[in-house]
């Protein structure tokens, strides 16, 4: 398959036409146009510093369905004693630079300065989000990705303590669903995030239920105040930080 090159102008080639490894095009610029334009068609960037964009459309994909949410039995005993607290979308830019900063696995270091402003642009937007894990007034966790219709597209997230990414994985995921979306993005498989209940669909099935997503009503704006009057019983404290 051959890889596509982007021009100026706002568009992608079909998905299907992915290399066997999910690439399917590189350039173009890292605009909210682009970006919004990309996961509403299944596609997302991912490439390394000092690359031009690569932009990706795997087959199979990781996808986590809230109601299939697992939890192990060591985690229900974290969450019974909630020894955190959790917000949303009061501290993304911190969020963001702790996923990039570099990693034992290596895992984050994907996360260039340029996608780290994009992605800025696109929360100031109203359309990325992050969860924050606190301890003791203390950013210990955290999670982000962007939101499109009914469908949550998770990005990274880091962790400086332990259970603490879990802790705050599990809460997003469980209001995710409270609130109406249908499915969590995970782009690529990982044991970790198979360990949560997430399991790969063909690209095909993906694509069709994203649509079906995208048809639905995007949830727009700072996430803070409706995570506080409908949090899943989180022990979340708002804006405290």
């Amino acid at each position: 398959m051959p890889v596509f090159r982007l021009s100026r102008e706002i568009s992608f080639p079909p998905p299907h036409l992915a290399s066997p490894g999910g690439l399917l095009a590189v350039g173009g610029d890292l605009s909210a146009q682009r970006i919004l334009t990309a996961y509403a068609k299944g596609i997302f960037p991912w490439f390394s510093q000092g690359d031009p964009p690569l932009w990706w459309s795997p087959n199979p994909r990781m996808v986590l369905f809230p109601r299939e949410l697992h939890v192990s039995r060591r985690m229900n005993r974290v969450l019974r004693k909630t020894p955190f607290d959790l917000t949303m979308d009061q501290a993304f830019e911190r969020v963001i630079a702790g996923c990039a900063q570099p990693r034992a696995d290596g895992f984050g270091t994907w996360i260039t300065a340029r996608v780290e402003n994009a992605f800025l642009h696109l929360h100031h937007e109203g359309y990325a989000h992050s969860m924050e894990v606190w301890r003791e007034n203390k950013l210990v966790a955290g999670i982000y990705g962007l939101s499109l219709g009914s469908c949550f597209f998770g990005e990274s997230m880091f962790s400086v303590h332990p259970y603490a990414s879990r802790f705050g994985f599990i809460h997003l995921v469980r209001w995710l669903e409270i609130m109406g979306f249908r499915m969590i993005d995970c782009q690529v498989e990982t044991p970790y995030l198979r360990s949560f209940g997430a399991r790969t669909i063909a690209r095909q099935e993906f694509l069709l239920r994203l649509e079906k997503c995208l048809d639905e009503r995007c949830l727009r704006g700072n996430w803070g105040r409706l995570f506080r009057h409908h949090s899943p019983g989180n022990g979340g404290k708002g804006d405290l930080h």
